[in-house]
């Protein structure tokens, strides 16, 4: 049995997609599905999966079940850089993080872990994902979210180093990820969702101006990268137990935000129409400018996995499920 915790979400429900497909394990979705208008059930609606659980009763269940848990992938989080009750946010992201890998130590069970490119802040400190205490107390994250996942990362680290650890355990520090299974996310989604409607109708879309003389307009640069290829590297870490330490999850490219645009106007067909507006002065101290996962640790542990390139991940998902009627798997 393979517990997937936040499954019905945009990444977990594309991990539970995987799975299903796999086969050979039964499994289970732990996630409250919400309202039915944000049709976040249809995540997962189309896949055999063994059970539903909600997350209250999540350690209830993993203790009924412990003879048969062979891995908690854990998804679940509150993952709003926004949310204004910090915490709420720790309560999710740390404290029950915490739990599980306790509870994984004590019963002989696998681990794999979202963190978060979020722990990296401004990017200061570079984009390389060592997992050495030393190294992660010096990351500086702007906001409750970024500091939640860095203290759990810290977490591991320092339980890892007393050998009190799940036999295998990994965190992916996740980039910006986008793909099919995001819709419920709202404001939340990726530039790519959040701009279709008026790409497809090829009306002009607006993208932030640029308030540093080093970049211009709509040429901000982030790690774009296709939740395929998050899915593809759990996958791996699944199928080889002996890897474990805190990863990257990036394509390893940095792309501008105009770059991004460009490919859903030509995904859909049209020609690109780009307006930029002025960055909300709220935002404009802690923007990031630039994020690039550093990539060579995970390939160092035997990764054999390729990154798909930006304007292919861009016409795969608008192709094959934002132009579609219905675009859940």
């Amino acid at each position: 049995m393979i517990v997937v915790t936040g499954g019905a979400g945009f990444i977990g429900s594309n991990i539970v997609a995987r799975l299903c497909e796999q086969g050979g394990y039964d499994v289970v979705v732990c996630d409250r599905l919400e309202t039915a208008d944000l049709a976040k059930w249809k995540n997962i609606a189309k896949h055999a999966i063994a059970d539903l659980w909600a997350p209250e009763e999540l350690f209830e269940r993993l203790d009924r079940h412990v003879d048969r848990i062979e891995a908690v992938v854990h998804m679940g989080a509150i993952s709003s850089t926004t949310e204004p009750d910090a915490d709420r946010v720790m309560r999710t992201n740390f404290a029950l993080s915490r739990d599980l890998w306790d509870w994984c130590a004590a019963n002989d069970a696998r681990l794999i872990y979202a963190s978060s490119a979020a722990t990296y802040g401004e990017g200061e400190q570079g984009f390389e994902d060592r997992d050495d205490l030393e190294s992660l107390g010096r990351l500086q994250p702007l906001n409750a979210y970024g500091y939640s996942k860095r203290l759990f990362d810290e977490y591991a680290v320092r339980q890892a180093g007393r050998g009190q650890a799940p036999r295998q355990w990994a965190g992916l520090k996740f980039f910006n990820v986008y793909g099919p299974n995001e819709y419920h996310k709202v404001g939340m989604m990726s530039v790519v969702a959040q701009i279709w409607p008026k790409a497809s109708a090829g009306e002009t879309i607006s993208l932030f101006r640029s308030h540093r003389p080093d970049y211009a307009d709509g040429g901000q640069l982030r790690d774009f990268v296709f939740v395929n290829d998050i899915v593809d590297i759990v996958a791996w870490l699944l199928e080889t137990p002996a890897v474990t330490g805190v990863f990257n999850a990036g394509s390893g490219q940095a792309r501008s935000f105009a770059d991004l645009a460009k490919a859903t106007f030509a995904a859909a067909g049209r020609e690109p129409s780009i307006a930029y507006v002025d960055m909300p002065e709220v935002l404009r101290e802690r923007y990031q400018y630039f994020t690039q996962a550093e990539m060579g640790r995970l390939r160092a542990a035997g990764y054999p996995g390729q990154s798909t390139p930006l304007e292919e991940g861009v016409r795969r998902y608008v192709q094959d499920y934002l132009a579609k009627p219905d675009p859940y798997r």
